[in-house]
């Protein structure tokens, strides 16, 4: 039973060893007392034996099991550390020791604090990674506009949890920080701006701004708005689309004030009336960028203008005919003061029948009328200077006819009272007449120069006024050649009375004297012709011009007859001396 031996340092084991030789002693008087044989007890301590090993046997196996195991948990730790320090993006930590010594036990007791060390270090960074990634998930979600949905579980990369990669997260999440808060300021911008138009038109923003989505309405519970590219697209459009709202109807409110100012100054409307739709003529001149005044676009405040042209427009019906007489009568003066051709009667009528059968545009009408006025007004300018000659030419034409009658007169140089008057008159007349046709050059001269500039007839009165000129002319050469024929016929019978008197004595002077009186008052109405003639250029030119040839040919076939009257009635009284008249 060697094999039982153990050391002797160890009481337990000799305790055990004792233990087993007194038992195997005792088993020996047993046997013996007993009688068993030699052989069945070498067998029965052989399988002691071999139940002994197999104990001892399996407690090596154990504690080998043990000792691999405390190797595993070793290395497994030291895995974990490095993987830890790796992932943490550590490269040393200064609680694990450098150099490992001792027993297994305890090697992995000086480890086991410094692993715990990293564990609690990864749990915070993993958790430092987490809440990040949580902001980063959520916000990302606002901007795509799902914060409404369920969001998914975070999952943190353990494998890198580095501060750099955390850093890098960090400013990924700044990032999107700043994202938000400027899509927060562009919403926020956006709903001023949807408000601020709502308002100037008169309409519900809350309605407007829910139909774009409803977290963004101030009354709305969630937490968060919707800021995605999507709602901020639909506020721009909403935005655009209130403004060309806004300008459409600053557009229909600049037309009806134009409108009312119109129709307030063809109707002469008071500044009374005028002054309560001030708020609507006031836009004419403003734009829409200017307007912010809540309720100035107001569908109520167009009603009410579209409401007032429109009454405006009934009542100008019904003054139309009456306000077409006005300017008619205000063309008519203008074309009278200028002796321009006035529009006939039989068109005005036919124009007041339309008006009176509502069939011609009122506004259209008018249009047209103040297009000739400024049509008139334009020629009456450019007819001015000629008209300023026109004027003179009949102030002198009627000096002219003055002279003349003055210088029929017989008694002009009597002492009569205001004999003297009548002189001076007869001198400033003279040389008025004597500038006449000068005048008559220059009028000639600027009224073709008009003529060819405007490609049309100067009119005065609806007559060519250079055939008035022409007329005029004609006249002046004929009542010069009678002049010069009057004073031969009068050099003749002077003459003549010279002869007589030296052949019959002084009573032929008095049949010559009566002679040549009869032979002047025949000749008056020639005179007094030409000069009604010549004033007739006046207010009734018209009728005097439209059958001036025809009283020219008269008036020539007139001055033939009398010029073979007179002629013969001299011939007559001198062959004839005993005649009556010459007795008489």
């Amino acid at each position: 039973m060697g094999s039982f031996e153990m050391p002797p340092k160890m009481p337990s084991l000799t305790l055990l060893e004792t233990s087993c030789g007194y038992l195997l002693q005792e088993l020996k008087l047993i046997w013996d007392e007993i009688g068993q044989d030699q052989f069945e007890r070498e067998k029965y301590l052989l399988e002691l034996e071999q139940e002994c090993l197999d104990v001892y046997r399996r407690k090596v196996d154990s504690a080998n099991i043990s000792r691999a195991r405390l190797h595993q948990t070793l290395a497994d730790s030291e895995a974990e550390y490095t993987h830890l320090l790796v992932s943490l993006g550590e490269r040393s930590f200064p609680c694990r020791p450098e150099k490992m010594a001792g027993t297994l036990k305890e090697q992995l007791d000086s480890i086991t604090p410094a692993l715990r060390e990293m564990q609690l270090r990864k749990e915070e960074r993993v958790n430092q990674f987490l809440e990040v990634q949580t902001q980063i998930q959520k916000i990302s979600a606002e901007i795509e506009g799902n914060s409404d949905a369920l969001l998914m579980d975070v999952t943190v990369n353990e494998n890198d949890l580095s501060l750099k990669k955390l850093d890098e997260y960090r400013s990924e999440l700044q990032r999107l920080h700043r994202e938000k808060n400027k899509r927060l300021q562009k919403v926020e911008d956006y709903l001023r701006t949807i408000h601020s138009l709502s308002a100037t038109m008169g309409m519900d923003p809350s309605k407007i701004i829910v139909d774009v989505h409803p977290s963004l309405d101030v009354s709305c519970k969630q937490k968060s708005k919707n800021i995605s590219d999507v709602i901020l697209s639909r506020l721009d459009d909403t935005v655009e689309s209130l403004k060309e709202e806004k300008q459409k109807r600053l557009e229909k409110l600049h037309k009806l004030g134009k409108a009312l100012t119109n129709l307030w100054c063809l109707m002469d409307t008071s500044s009374e009336e005028r002054r309560s739709f001030s708020h609507i003529t006031d836009f004419t001149s403003i734009s829409a960028s200017e307007i912010s005044k809540p309720g100035s676009l107001a569908p109520d405040i167009i009603h009410e203008a579209e409401a007032e042209v429109q009454r405006l427009d009934q009542l100008k019906a019904s003054k139309m005919k009456e306000l077409f007489l006005k300017k008619k009568a205000q063309l008519e003066e203008i074309c009278k003061k200028s002796h321009m051709e006035i529009p006939t009667q039989s068109e005005m009528d036919n124009i007041i029948n339309l008006i009176n059968s509502g069939e011609i545009d009122h506004e259209d009408l008018l249009a047209s009328m103040d297009e000739q006025i400024s049509k008139a007004r334009e020629e009456a300018s450019s007819r001015k200077d000629i008209m300023e000659k026109v004027e003179k030419w009949m102030v002198s034409c009627d000096e002219e006819r003055w002279l003349e009658e003055y210088m029929r007169d017989e008694n002009r140089y009597s002492v009569s009272r205001g004999a003297h008057k009548n002189l001076k008159r007869a001198e400033r007349a003279r040389v008025t007449v004597s500038r006449i046709p000068a005048l008559v050059d220059s009028l000639t001269a600027k009224t073709k120069s008009w003529e060819e500039e405007r490609k049309k007839v100067f009119l005065y009165d609806e007559v060519p006024l250079l055939a008035m000129l022409e007329e005029y002319n004609l006249l002046r050469q004929e009542k010069e050649e009678e002049r010069k024929k009057q004073r031969e016929k009068k050099k003749m019978q002077g003459q003549m009375v010279i002869e007589q008197e030296n052949l019959f004595g002084t009573s032929y002077h008095r049949l010559s004297n009566i002679s040549l009186n009869m032979s002047i008052s025949s000749v008056a109405p020639l005179a007094r012709r030409l000069s009604v003639g010549t004033r007739q250029y006046g207010p009734n030119r018209i009728n005097t011009f439209q059958g001036s040839s025809q009283e020219g040919k008269r008036a020539q076939g007139q001055r033939g007859r009398l010029r073979e009257d007179k002629a013969s009635h001299i011939s007559a009284t001198c062959s004839n001396p005993s005649s009556p008249q010459f007795l008489h």
